[in-house]
């Protein structure tokens, strides 16, 4: 029984997960950090760049919209409806200037 302890302890210790030892990037300066706060804006880390970036609420969020161009960030096509913030990651899908979907990965 000890043993089959001791072999479960050793295998759980195997699934850590190990602290970033790769670059951690750069911050945004105060100027630019003092900017995006000020107008309502986060800082965090987006996509496969480790910088931070000012991630800006968009004034339109939620909005219903049928083409890029009804909304100030992007026209999502899974629900039709404009981002909540500027900038986007991943891979998702939106609406271009004429109402078609564009698939797109933002890394």
């Amino acid at each position: 029984m000890k043993r089959l302890l001791l072999i479960a302890t050793l295998a759980l210790g195997a699934c850590m997960e190990e602290p970033r030892s790769g670059p951690q990037g750069k911050p945004l300066n105060d100027a630019d950090r003092a900017e995006c706060l000020m107008k309502g804006g986060s800082v965090g880390r987006g996509g496969l760049l480790p910088d931070e970036v000012c991630f800006l609420p968009q004034p339109d969020a939620g909005k219903a919209c049928a083409k890029q161009t009804d909304c100030a960030g992007q026209c999502l096509a899974d629900t039709r409806t404009c981002s909540k913030v500027s900038p986007m990651f991943g891979c998702f899908e939106f609406l271009d200037e004429t109402g078609r979907t564009v698939g797109i990965c933002i890394d």
